[in-house]
């Protein structure tokens, strides 16, 4: 979770409803067609619920400057390319990956409830937001979901091993009973490397590459960004990154009560170690999330100053109307 990522000390509540609605009225002005619109902030407004703000509304000013610039298509006619019992390929025709990955992520659910285990890649598409927004999806089916993308690049020569990677997010979500679903969100791991730091520990830095390396492979030669025709972009697109997702039925390997059961068993006893450093509590990846999500649909989602200039700089630009009034201010 990137440092920005909790709760600010100070700002305002905005009401989710509000900002869903000046994001969506952010990106009609750029041609996108209602429906999308509405998909598109329902998708950042849920970051922000989690406190994911680093994939929020921060986001949605770059993304439309990036479709009123031609960049990226804002009206996609997405479509599956390849087809199997347990795989897809889906091609974003040149737009935001999120809607490349809902259609895989509701395709590869459907058919994990059938094969047991399924998976699809993306391509010809651009930036898909958190990667644990299509990790959970898969909760609702009592599914464990997994995704993870990646940018095309060659890896440089005269840079070190360790850089010859993309630094990919990678989300897994593990659905729970009584207690918050464990979801892994995350970047790539990126340590900051020198050969002092090398030499007391290489072990932190060779799995953190293996991981960095599987994360480039999956999202994105599997996914084939490389291909040929994509790398000269046939319409325009600044279509580079693909995904990888998988889900995984756990119905199909033991009674969904029982493993509910067993993941509540585990975080309670993990809730009785010792926290690290700078918390209050020991909580696993996912549960912070699932507590301030409840908070702000309750309370608002809290914005920064920051965060609130960043909106209204682009209200402002996109002329459209800031979502702030009769917010209350907190701290």
């Amino acid at each position: 979770m990137a440092s920005n990522n909790k709760p600010p000390v100070a700002g305002i509540r905005v009401p989710p409803p509000q900002l869903r609605a000046f994001v969506a009225d952010l990106f009609s002005r750029v041609d996108m067609p209602p429906d999308r619109c509405a998909e598109m902030a329902d998708y950042l407004v849920r970051s922000d619920l989690r406190c994911v703000f680093s994939h929020g509304t921060s986001q949605a000013p770059g993304y439309a400057r990036a479709m009123r610039e031609g960049r990226i298509n804002p009206a996609p006619e997405i479509s599956v390319i390849e087809d199997s019992a347990a795989a897809t390929v889906v091609d974003g025709d040149g737009s935001l990956g999120y809607f490349a990955c809902h259609e895989a992520m509701k395709i590869t659910i459907r058919k994990a409830l059938t094969t047991g285990t399924a998976a699809a890649t993306t391509t010809n598409h651009h930036h898909f937001g958190a990667a644990g927004t299509w990790s959970r999806c898969a909760l609702e089916s009592d599914c464990i979901g997994l995704a993870v993308s990646s940018n095309r690049f060659v890896p440089n020569p005269e840079r070190s091993v360790l850089d010859a990677v993309t630094w990919g997010p990678f989300s897994i979500a593990v659905p729970a009973g009584e207690q918050p679903p464990f979801v892994f969100d995350g970047g790539g791991f990126d340590l900051p490397y020198s050969e002092e730091r090398f030499g007391e520990a290489p072990s932190p830095f060779f799995k953190g590459f293996g991981v960095n390396v599987a994360v480039t492979i999956l999202g994105g030669l599997l996914a084939g960004i490389y291909r040929q025709e994509l790398m000269e972009s046939r319409d325009g697109w600044q279509s580079n990154q693909g995904a990888f997702v998988a889900v995984f039925n756990v119905s199909h390997f033991m009674r969904v009560d029982d493993f509910k059961a067993e993941m509540d068993r585990y975080i309670n006893d993990v809730g009785k170690t010792i926290p690290l450093p700078g918390s209050d509590e020991a909580v696993l990846p996912g549960g912070l999330e699932h507590r301030w999500q409840l908070e702000n649909e309750r309370d608002g989602i809290p914005v920064s100053d920051r965060h609130r200039e960043r909106l209204e700089e682009a209200a402002e630009e996109f002329g459209v109307k800031a979502p702030f009034d009769g917010c209350q201010p907190f701290g």
